[in-house]
C-alpha cells in the first residue's frame, strides 16, 4: 500500500508542476492582452484633488527643453510629487529642472514637491557593443531600482533613450499588478518624418498610454498618434 501510494505521488509531481506553469502563463497571457486592450484608455475617474506622482525623463540637447516648455503648461498642483531623472552623464538637464521648480516657489506656489535623479545609461555613445551588454545589464537594475522607489502613476517622456527601460518596467509592473502608471510620450518636435527610435519602441510596442506627435504628416503615417500641433 505504501508503495502504491509513493509511486502515486511519484507520478502526479510532474503532472502537478506542468499545470501550475501552465496556469500561471495563462494568467499572465491574460493579463498581458488586458494591459493592451486597457493601454490608452481612460481609467477610472480620480477625485479633482487627487495629486498624481508624476516620473519626468529628461534628456541632453533639446529634450530638456522641450520638456520644460510641456511643464509650464502642467496643472502643478495636480501632477505632483514630481521626480525627474536625466542619464548620469548628463551635467545640465537636472540643473534647468531645479531652476525651473525654484522658479515655481520664487513665483509663490504653494505644495511644490520635486525630487532629482540620475539613472545609468544602457550605451553611451561611441561605446562597443561588447562592453555594452554588461552596461545595459547594469542600467536595466538601476531603473527597476528607481521604479520601485517611486512607483509613479504617471511617466511623461519625449524621447530619450533612458526612457526605454523606464516605460518598460512601467509595463512590466502593469501586467503584474504592481502599479498602474499612465505613459505619456511626446515626440520631439526635430522629427518630422519618422519617429525616434525610442518613439518607434514605445509605438510598436503599445507602451505609451498615450503618444503625441507634433507634425501632421507623423500622425498620418503613425495612426495610433495625437497631433497637438508644435509645441515649442
Amino acid at each position: 500500500m505504501e508503495k502504491n501510494t509513493s509511486c502515486f505521488f511519484s507520478n502526479s509531481s510532474p503532472n502537478l508542476v506542468i499545470t501550475c506553469f501552465v496556469a500561471f502563463i495563462t494568467i499572465i497571457l491574460v493579463r498581458f492582452l488586458y494591459v493592451i486592450y486597457r493601454t490608452g484608455k481612460p481609467l477610472n475617474k480620480r477625485t479633482p484633488q487627487q495629486t498624481l506622482s508624476t516620473l519626468i525623463v529628461l534628456g541632453s540637447g533639446g529634450h530638456t527643453a522641450e520638456m520644460i516648455n510641456l511643464l509650464l503648461v502642467l496643472q502643478k498642483d495636480r501632477f505632483t510629487p514630481r521626480f525627474y531623472i536625466a542619464a548620469a552623464t548628463d551635467n545640465m538637464s537636472l540643473q534647468k529642472a531645479r531652476v525651473f521648480e525654484n522658479s515655481l516657489v520664487d513665483s509663490g506656489a504653494k505644495g511644490i514637491s520635486a525630487e532629482f535623479m540620475q539613472i545609468y545609461r544602457s550605451r553611451e555613445v561611441g561605446q562597443s557593443y561588447v562592453t555594452s551588454v554588461w552596461t545595459t545589464l547594469v542600467a536595466t537594475a538601476h531603473a527597476l531600482w528607481l521604479m520601485i522607489k517611486i512607483r509613479p502613476q504617471v511617466i511623461l517622456c519625449n524621447g530619450p533613450g533612458t526612457c526605454i527601460p523606464l516605460c518598460v518596467i512601467a509595463f512590466i509592473f502593469k501586467v503584474v499588478g504592481i502599479r498602474w502608471s499612465s505613459i505619456f510620450y511626446v515626440e520631439s518636435i526635430a522629427r518630422v518624418k519618422r519617429l525616434s527610435l525610442s518613439g518607434l519602441l514605445l509605438y510598436k510596442l503599445q507602451i505609451a498610454d498615450q503618444f503625441f506627435v507634433q507634425w501632421p504628416q507623423l500622425q498620418r503615417k503613425y495612426p495610433r498618434a495625437r497631433y497637438v500641433g508644435c509645441l515649442m
